[in-house]
């Protein structure tokens, strides 16, 4: 009879929902930082991240199930549930922070989408580091570092084209 690895177990789930989780807060806050300084923000952030939920969000997961199919067998077998995992993560994401734009004024809202996305973050890596015995605050410090980046990135192109193309 196999021995039932219940951490090896717990951390293919985990895989299952890393990738999408990772892409749609980056995604999603990097959006709203930079949609920030539109003359309508509310609206086009709204409009943007759900675009993002729809056709980035299938682009992604067939990416990730083609890839999937490209692989050994034993992945092949799994590319459906990866492929479904990643969109439905994602999906929830986005429409959560979609949610948090509509029912609050939209300083708050990006706030506690940067806030709970930097938390989710950093809660998966210290995950994966667990069970890959690393240390689980420099994954955080390395994880949260890039994503800060992008999201000040973003912050200083959504200035910049805002300057640019004054309409």
């Amino acid at each position: 009879m196999k021995h039932f690895n219940r951490t090896s177990f717990f951390m293919q789930d985990l895989s299952r929902f890393s990738f999408g989780i990772t892409s749609a807060i980056i995604t999603s806050l990097a959006l709203m930082i930079g949609l920030n300084e539109v003359s309508n923000p509310k609206l086009s952030i709204i409009s943007a991240l759900l675009l993002i939920a729809i056709a980035d969000n299938i682009s992604d997961s067939l990416g990730i199930h083609i890839y999937r199919e490209s692989q050994s067998s034993n992945a092949k077998k799994n590319s459906n549930v990866y492929t479904f995992s990643n969109f439905f993560t994602r999906l929830t994401v986005i429409l959560f922070f979609v949610m948090l734009i509509i029912f609050l004024p939209l300083e708050y809202a990006i706030l506690s989408s940067v806030i709970i996305g930097i938390f989710l973050l950093s809660l998966l890596s210290y995950l994966i580091a667990i069970y890959q015995k690393t240390n689980p605050y420099l994954s955080i410090l390395h994880h949260v570092g890039i994503a800060i980046v992008v999201l000040i990135t973003s912050h200083f192109l959504g200035q910049l084209i805002t300057g640019m193309f004054n309409i």
